[in-house]
């Protein structure tokens, strides 16, 4: 017997890996590290029982959906932190729509 996993599944390992940038668009350079934490905690919880919600066929499992949660938070943490930060994308993420301090000479 060979492991597989659903096409649900596989998107939301995808959905986690791209979040972190995500929470960098709706988010600031000031804001707080920990309310970004707790943004990426939600919609880390919200694709876990989403993800869960699309595969559950006829039993739905809460014990799954937390798991799902979970990993997904660290599949985000670490994407964070291994791909998008080191690279800058999450700064540019971040400086989408910030106002310029720069007046314009007219």
């Amino acid at each position: 017997m060979q492991p597989t996993l659903d096409t649900s599944y596989w998107l939301g390992l995808a959905v986690s890996f791209v979040l972190p940038v995500l929470v960098g668009l709706v988010t600031t350079r000031v804001t707080n590290a920990g309310a970004k934490a707790v943004i990426l905690l939600f919609l880390t919880a919200l694709n876990g029982f989403l993800v869960e919600l699309g595969n559950a066929g006829d039993d739905y499992s809460f014990s799954s959906a937390v798991i799902l949660s979970a990993v997904s938070f660290v599949i985000s943490v670490a994407s964070h932190f291994g791909l998008w930060k080191p690279s800058g994308v999450s700064g540019k993420a971040q400086d989408v729509g910030a106002r310029s301090n720069v007046r314009s000479a007219a």
